[in-house]
């Protein structure tokens, strides 16, 4: 089967979803030859956003192996486009593709930071560092026009709330007048994400990330304005991005970061057909040593969806993998993780914001 490339983006094709009872829809054929052939030329792919208005934005979760219970994600979608991303399936919800749509379509709620201080105020609530950038990344490009995350990082500093971010992008330097004042007060720390020092290689992983040199610029940044930085060497993709695994661990410590942590790549749902597909197109030379292990890795399939071992590969590929990552660490002095790290922020500050225009008692 031959595939035409889709340049700028992660994903090859607009998968529809398969589950929730949903009817099935088959296409006749790929749809940009019909576009070809009536139209002409297909025109480019162009990024929508809609904006959502929900009634809470607070997500809690009790999962035994993600160092969090609350998250914010202030959009859904990710024009990153990374072909890798476990978020995808989400868009399935809403009966869009976890394919392009998922990269192409985008929600943004303008009221997260509103709906934030609501939860914040209630009588009830106990603080806990809140984390951004679980789902989708708040510092993808439309943040420059909608200023969500900002938003609520301004939030988080006046009520003295605990919070994380975790991003691809070097974008987060945008508000580093924000971060340095939370982590000055020990509020903050920040994940930088880097899969691969090969720029033509994250432009296909990673179509709309920020190139790998400036995703270290910005930790290098971060560190010296005394904001806590880690750096995710993750998705981990045998036989693609596993050679860089030391390269960047390496720049990491030397750029100031604190510590490191590693993540094999995961396929649940949609995603494992999707990056089979990309596979497939850019390399289709390796998909099937490239599967394979992943499958080694996964108890003999594509993805293990079960808690704990989800996070925790197991066999000989994961035991090399995991001797390479902890002795670069070692070698790089940095503190190593197999998953991100639970960040020591300060819950106790907290003071509850002020609602309705009632004014705090003294």
């Amino acid at each position: 089967m031959e595939h035409a490339k889709i340049k700028g983006r992660g994903a090859q094709s607009g998968a529809v979803p398969q589950r929730f009872g949903l009817a099935a829809r088959e296409a006749d054929g790929d749809w940009r030859d019909h576009v070809k052939a009536l139209d002409g030329p297909p025109v480019k792919l162009r990024t929508t956003v809609t904006e959502e208005h929900p009634k809470s934005i607070l997500s809690f979760n009790q999962s035994p192996d993600i160092p969090f219970d609350r998250s914010v994600n202030a959009y859904r979608g990710c024009e990153h486009g990374c072909v890798y991303c476990y978020a995808r399936p989400t868009h399935a919800y809403h009966d869009l593709s976890p394919g392009l749509d998922f990269e192409t379509r985008l929600f943004a709620k303008p009221n997260a930071a509103e709906l934030l201080r609501e939860t914040l105020a209630k009588r009830k609530y106990i603080p806990r560092w809140i984390a951004m950038g679980t789902n989708t990344d708040p510092y993808q490009p439309i943040e420059a026009r909608y200023r969500i995350t900002r938003d609520i990082l301004k939030l988080c500093l006046d009520t003295c709330h605990p919070v994380t971010i975790t991003t691809k992008s070097d974008r987060v330097l945008r508000d580093l007048d924000l971060l340095t004042e939370l982590a000055r007060r020990n509020l903050t720390a920040v994940s930088v994400s880097v899969t691969t020092f090969d720029p033509r290689l994250s432009a296909l992983l990673e179509p709309r990330a920020s190139a790998p040199r400036k995703r270290l610029a910005a930790i290098e940044q971060l560190s010296a304005a005394g904001v806590p930085v880690h750096c995710s060497v993750s998705p981990i993709i045998p036989a693609i991005t596993d050679e860089f695994m030391e390269e960047i661990v390496a720049w990491a410590g030397e750029a100031g970061a604190r510590s490191a942590g590693w993540i094999p790549l995961r396929l649940p749902h949609e995603v494992a057909p999707l990056f089979r597909e990309w596979l497939e197109v850019h390399f289709p030379d390796r998909a099937g040593k490239v599967m394979s292990i992943v499958r080694s890795i996964r108890g003999g399939r594509d993805n293990d969806p079960n808690f704990r071992s989800r996070m925790k590969p197991s066999g000989v590929w994961a035991d090399l993998l995991r001797s390479r990552f902890h002795l670069a660490c070692k070698r790089a002095g940095l503190t190593g993780n197999d998953l991100d790290p639970k960040f020591e922020l300060d819950c106790t500050q907290f003071r509850k914001p002020e609602t309705g225009g009632q004014l705090r008692l003294l």
